[in-house]
């Protein structure tokens, strides 16, 4: 039974700590005899590049009320967790806090150097999770750095590259400088930036003439390969077919006619180099141009800078402008903003540079990646316009291959002698080729025996992509001599979770990888959730100071507080963190703790059989079933906000603010087997439908008071089918919430008797309940209309309308009205001798009441109390 005050410090920790010790949450894969039975979720594995922040609790809370209600609804849920200690992030995380560089040691002594760092912050989720009450099941943990993802992820690329989806090409990359790496493109982000435009004179080789060119990057002049008109500038089309000199560089270069320069820009004549952006990279391959390289992997200029090499790409900037303008070739310059290309992960400006890289190829798939997002169910549906919108611009192939440390390496080996590329075998997997020998002795194709490990290891996205096939067990079969899935039931996932801001990293890498490998959609629906916003609905981030972290909000503020603030946003927008929305959930916690208290005290301790109802009684179980059809209803459509919010206050209002009351009132004048019944059962109800918020109170409560095991194995309720006349009991309760009003307005206390009320609308069958509980000594119910009539009480004028029509006669009408000096006559209104249409003007009217008693108004219904 409950006693006291409910202490959720105590309480969650200790039902934390006995969900895991239980193993409550575990699939237990019954559900391979019956997939349908199965409920897989595809749980993001959380960056290991920090600490967990406020958007880890919104997003995995989210995927919990998911895991929960599909636990109670009789599935074998998997909720599995990972760390996702592979790549870029880690690698900084590691090189930050031992105060290292990766490129200080040999790769596998680096890569264990991050795993002893990854492991201080994994052990930290893991006791993170468990303390907001996650329902994960923790026998169902992986990293993606572990052996057995090393190999799955090596499987991938080796399948993919049999199907001839992947290839190896020295060609334009996207690269950062600060991480001196290849990125894909996805892993850039647009950033508006402040620079300045130069108009510079180029000078027509061998005539005596210059023409302008308007750019914001003069450090890549060395690296200029041609300069283009559009074929319809009519006023530089003179040039086309002659040859430009480079200001202080020197060299000579075509001048092409192409239509995709912007003639708007500048001075509508631009040049190529190799390479400012997307455009060089498409004239460089389309007009078969030279190839100059004047920045390196690092943002150093290279030989082809001349004098400037060796300069950051920024300080030759500089150096070259100020010399253009000695030389006389600056025209002018003036400050701008614009936007640039930066890696989302360290924000520094991309350049594009001609390297080796591994691709999976995209470009000539991008419809059939567009039907499998059409495939899926959307939550909300308004996400897939992000995931469509991303592959219809999607310009480049996906570049997985990365030159970093920290990572899965590529298994393959190159032949010295002819550059053959030399898959592992799938028996020999996970390898690494720096240190583990090809499994051939010589090229098959020219005979060496000298082979060139790839040192280059893969984008963390290309194992992160294969979350659905590492938790199915996806795995070469040697005697079928094919991949197969050792746990079907699993695949494709019932659904996947993930934030707004990766559907172009995660989602949709995830679909591309899985529908190659399987032929089939990873996930049957996917669920979008947005970002945790400040209090001024500003994004949180370290910079601006406004990140809130985990551990302060739940030293002030229990787990099911925090659980009920993430069910506050429809799934897909952004939430704002606000500390109303925790202590509004703290309410609702004591409210059903101290309700759940009084059932316990008003009910035998043994479960009642049904008797027969009476007609309050069977009112209040049939606007439950009503409300568990609703509830249900939004948790099947991820519409938690809704669901939270319908039950909240049908619970507050409906059921503890009027039928308790009444009910209680029942069984302290005496035994009342109807009423200890409907609360017996409509607790236990309360308790399951709260179950997936406030996980750890209901959890409480159902233990104690029915030791039935956990409530979240507990059957989802189902509707009882009872019959009742729901108008007339939510008219009593309307009675009963005016009369509650009447005795406040007229500083009586709610046990006060009052002599009569006559209400007009039929609650004769619940006439006797509301007498008792609002100490009525006669009550009529009538069904006759009121004795009431409509008084106007004043005239609201749509003055948007009023005022162009008469203009100066506006005063005039207002002084009329305010006298009283009116009327409506057939819909319209005559007033200081001018004639409204009925659209110009809004009657204010109320119900008065003249005879005996005072008017009291329930709704439609009205009430006399005589006292």
């Amino acid at each position: 039974m409950p006693s006291g005050e409910y202490d959720p410090e105590t309480v969650e920790r200790q039902w934390q700590e006995r969900w895991v010790e239980e193993d409550l949450y575990a699939y237990d894969g019954e559900g391979a005899v019956d997939p349908d039975t199965v409920f897989s979720i595809d749980s993001p594995p959380p960056t290991v590049s920090g600490s967990l922040h406020w958007g880890h609790v919104y997003g995995f809370t989210l995927q919990d009320f998911v895991a929960r209600y599909n636990r109670m609804q009789g599935n074998d849920v998997f909720f599995p967790f990972g760390y996702d200690d592979n790549g870029i992030a880690s690698e900084r995380l590691a090189e930050g806090e031992l105060e290292v560089q990766h490129q200080e040691y040999d790769r596998d002594v680096f890569q264990e150097m991050c795993r002893g760092v990854c492991a201080k912050y994994e052990a930290d989720f893991t006791e993170k999770m468990q303390a907001l009450g996650i329902s994960i099941d923790w026998t169902e943990t992986y990293q993606t750095i572990e052996p057995r993802v090393q190999r799955i992820s090596q499987l991938s690329f080796i399948d993919l590259y049999e199907q001839g989806r992947e290839y190896r090409q020295r060609a334009p990359a996207i690269w950062c400088p600060d991480c001196e790496t290849a990125i894909s493109q996805v892993e850039m982000e647009d950033s508006e930036q402040d620079s300045h435009f130069h108009d510079i004179a180029f000078e027509v080789a061998g005539r005596d003439e210059t023409f302008t060119i308007s750019t914001t990057r003069p450090e890549l002049l060395p690296a200029c390969v041609a300069v283009f008109v559009h074929p319809d500038d009519d006023e530089n089309q003179y040039l086309v077919g002659e040859e430009a000199e480079i200001p202080l560089f020197g060299q000579t270069v075509p001048i092409i006619a192409d239509e995709r320069v912007d003639m708007e820009t500048g001075s509508g004549v631009v040049m190529c180099c190799t390479f400012g952006d997307q455009n060089d990279i498409e004239w460089y391959q389309a007009h078969d141009l030279d190839l100059r390289i004047a920045i390196d992997e690092s943002g150093t200029m290279t030989d082809v800078a001349g004098t400037y090499e060796g300069l950051s790409a920024d300080e030759a900037r500089e150096a070259i402008v100020a010399d253009l303008d000695d030389a006389g070739a600056l025209l002018d310059r003036w400050p701008i903003s614009h936007v640039v290309n930066v890696h989302e992960r360290c924000g520094t400006e991309v350049e594009f540079l001609v390297t080796e890289q591994w691709y999976v190829k995209l470009l000539d798939k991008t419809e059939e990646y567009l039907e499998a997002g059409r495939s899926m169910d959307w939550f909300p549906e308004k996400m897939f316009t992000r995931y469509k919108n991303w592959i219809e611009g999607l310009q480049w192939d996906w570049a997985i291959s990365r030159q970093r440390s920290s990572g899965i390496p590529f298994p393959v080996w190159y032949c010295e002698g002819c550059d053959t590329e030399v898959m592992a075998d799938r028996e020999q997997l996970p390898v690494d080729p720096l240190s583990d020998d090809p499994p051939v002795d010589d090229c098959p194709e020219c005979g060496c025996e000298t082979f060139v490990p790839e040192d280059d290891v893969f984008d963390t996205w290309a194992t992160s992509s294969l979350t659905p096939l590492i938790n199915a067990g996806w795995e070469w079969n040697d005697e079928a001599g094919e991949m197969e899935i050792e746990r079907p039931e699993l695949y494709p996932m019932d659904v996947r979770p993930q934030g707004h801001d990766i559907i172009s990293f995660w989602l949709f890498h995830t679909v591309v990888k899985c529908y190659e490998h399987t032929g089939e959609v990873p996930f049957e629906s996917v669920m979008i959730n947005g970002m945790v916003l400040d209090e001024n609905r500003e994004k949180m981030s370290k910079s601006k100071g406004n990140v809130v972290a985990p551990d302060e909000v739940l030293e002030e503020f229990p787990v099911d507080a925090a659980r009920y603030w993430a069910a506050g946003s429809a799934v897909g927008d952004d939430l704002p963190y606000k500390e109303k929305g925790l202590r509004a959930g703290e309410r609702l916690m004591r409210k059903l703790w101290n309700a759940s208290k009084l059932v316990d005290d008003l009910t035998p301790e043994k479960r009642l059989g049904r008797p027969d109802l009476r007609e309050i009684d069977r009112w209040m179980l049939a606007e439950l079933d009503d409300r568990i059809e609703t509830v249900t209803e939004h948790f099947e459509r991820r519409e938690f906000s809704k669901a939270r919010d319908s039950l909240r206050s049908f619970f507050w209002h409906t059921f503890c603010d009027d039928y308790l009351e009444i009910a209680k009132q029942r069984l302290h004048d005496g035994d009342d087997p109807s009423a200890a019944y409907t609360l017996q059962v409509a607790h236990r109800r309360f308790c399951k439908l709260f179950a997936p918020i406030l996980a750890h109170v209901t959890e409480e409560l159902w233990r104690d008071m029915y030791s039935e095991g956990s409530v979240h194995t507990a059957d989802w309720p189902e509707p009882l089918g009872v019959e009742a006349d729901l108008a007339a009991g939510e008219r009593a309760m309307s009675v009963v919430a005016a009369l509650r009003k009447y005795k406040t307005d007229h500083q009586l206390s709610m046990n006060a008797d009052v002599d009569a009320v006559r209400v007009y609308g039929d609650v004769a069958a619940f006439a006797e309940d509301i007498r008792r509980v609002m100490h009525v000594d006669e009550l009529e119910s009538v069904a006759e209309d009121p004795p009431v009539e409509s008084v106007v009480t004043g005239v609201d004028l749509d003055y948007s309308l009023v005022g162009p029509e008469f203009g100066n006669r506006v005063s005039d009408i207002e002084a009329a009205i305010a006298d009283g000096d009116y009327e409506v006559v057939d819909g319209h209104l005559h007033a200081a001798d001018v004639e409204l249409d009925p659209e110009m003007f809004e009657l204010e009217a109320e119900r008065r009441y003249t005879g005996d008693g005072e008017m009291v108004e329930a709704g439609e219904t009205v009430v006399i109390v005589r006292n």
